[in-house]
């Protein structure tokens, strides 16, 4: 189910949504008890449809007005409730959510580390996820220090035993992540979590007080940290992604995205920051950045490409939690802390999510971003938006029923589809023969990339280099021999020795 809201008005109703979802929620109700009266065409019966809401799909800030958690603050995680890891920054006033060594094991070494973290060891527990009727007792008691309202979807008699109400999207978390990464990698203004008050507030911590401000008369000096790129390896890194080709609809043109004049990469969308995230930031900072720092951040990007998958390991999912909360716990050694906002601290509990409700392609927010925009089109007349939509889908959805039930006859004055006309050939034959040379060349590219030659490929090269001593260390004349030699040497193991 996908729900749109044409709210009229300057400005989104917040935390005020319940009134516009009252007509959904009648008709969840209704859902719930069940209709009767619903024909089945395949069997030929009537039936009593039932339905149930599972989970809501929706970025962050939206998380917050349907569920009436706080998404801000010292106790914005929704998921710890009272027991957010926070830290009030006092030079960068803003809340950091760091702390990530609770759900380490206690005997992690981490956790007796001092220096490079907040110059304190952990102790701590990671919070328990507040339960369902945790939730309820807390919003219905009054007890609203995390909560701002009860929620409209309590009206619902079985939402209240539901493990995950709301669920985090993955595509918006990886969006910020990806942002803050890039911006601080490259220091993009505004979205830089590198400067001054970050160094002030590291020396506050009485952590890496090596990277404390130099003040000089004309200018103050950061020194570099490890998150840091010189001006040469940001160029190389731009130029990187300047020169990059990409197959047809794998991502956008990365080439418009980037600014080589001042070495930034600008007007990133969410699709753009996912393929950066799951493949191509990886490679382009393999040598342009301090190990640790590579290391934490590619740790990072494996996550995301792992948690995205379309199949998950169940088996695997505990391996994975564990090593998300190592890699944040790097984060935290090599990155300053204001770097770890509210997104970055969610994604300790992905895992969580994924385990409750499945693959995360089901629930991010990419088909219903695309389909937002179809409806979008769909609008002529901006004083009667509903109108607009209500009319072009239904003709829409009458031209697709003709399509299909005309789909043999041949098209009249419209140019045929281009995948018509797929494995036909675009002129005359050529008669091309094949000498045998030619044909050794291509045996021999096959034998090669098979999996089940490689070890006789080199037990190959092994004979060569013991019948010819003298040329054991001349390696183009061993690959020539090998070459010319290979196809007849395992035509004879393969059939005569074995």
């Amino acid at each position: 189910m996908m729900l749109t809201l044409l709210i009229s008005g300057p400005k989104q109703p917040g935390n005020d949504i319940d009134v516009y979802l009252e007509p959904l929620i009648d008709d969840l109700k209704s859902l719930w008890v069940g209709i009767r009266g619903v024909y089945d065409a395949h069997n030929g019966e009537y039936f009593t449809l039932r339905a149930a809401l599972m989970w809501t799909i929706n970025d962050f800030p939206a998380y917050g007005n349907l569920s009436g958690c706080v998404v801000k603050g010292y106790k914005a995680c929704p998921i710890c409730g009272d027991d957010t890891p926070s830290h009030r920054l006092k030079n960068g006033h803003k809340i950091c959510y760091i702390g990530h060594r609770k759900w380490l094991p206690i005997n992690h070494p981490y956790r007796r580390q001092r220096a490079a973290f907040n110059g304190k060891p952990e102790y701590g527990i990671p919070p328990e996820p507040l339960t369902e009727e945790e939730v309820l007792h807390m919003v219905e008691n009054g007890d609203r220090v995390c909560w701002k309202k009860k929620s409209i979807f309590f009206d619902l008699e079985y939402w209240k035993y539901l493990p995950v109400r709301h669920a985090l999207d993955v595509m918006h978390i990886e969006k910020n992540v990806c942002d803050s990464i890039i911006g601080t990698l490259l220091e993009i203004p505004g979205k830089n979590k590198d400067g001054i008050a970050a160094r002030l507030d590291l020396l506050n911590m009485g952590v890496k007080t090596d990277l404390q401000p130099e003040y000089g008369e004309r200018r103050t000096r950061l020194p570099p940290g490890p998150w840091n790129l010189s001006r040469a390896e940001k160029r190389e890194v731009c130029n990187s992604f300047y020169g990059m080709k990409v197959p047809e609809g794998y991502s956008s043109n990365i080439k418009n995205l980037v600014s080589l004049q001042d070495s930034r990469l600008l007007g990133l969308k969410s699709h753009d920051c996912h393929t950066l995230m799951q493949q191509l930031l990886p490679v382009e900072i393999r040598s342009v950045l301090e190990k640790p720092a590579r290391y934490a951040t590619t740790r990072l990007c494996f996550f995301f490409n792992a948690i995205c998958a379309k199949t998950v390991d169940v088996s695997k999912l505990d391996k994975l939690e564990e090593d998300v909360v190592v890699t944040l716990c790097l984060l935290e050694k090599y990155f300053p802390p204001s770097f770890f906002d509210i997104m970055v601290h969610l994604v300790v509990h992905l895992v969580r999510e994924v385990r409750l409700c499945g693959p995360v392609y089901f629930r991010w927010m990419y088909p219903f971003e695309r389909y937002m925009k179809v409806l979008k089109g769909y609008v002529q007349n901006r004083t009667r938006p509903e109108g607009c939509i209500a009319e072009r889908y239904i003709a829409e959805e009458a031209v697709e029923f003709c399509t299909q039930h005309l789909s043999d006859v041949s098209t009249v004055g419209v140019p045929s589809s281009q995948k018509m006309g797929v494995s036909k050939p675009l002129s005359g034959c050529i008669v091309s023969v094949v000498d045998q040379d030619l044909l050794n060349q291509a045996h021999l590219y096959v034998l090669e990339n098979t999996e089940e030659v490689l070890p006789y490929i080199e037990q190959h090269m092994i004979h060569i280099r013991t019948a010819y001593p003298k040329f054991r260390k001349r390696t183009k004349w061993l690959q020539d021999k090998h070459n010319s030699t290979f196809i007849q040497w395992l035509r004879f193991k393969v059939y005569v020795v074995e």
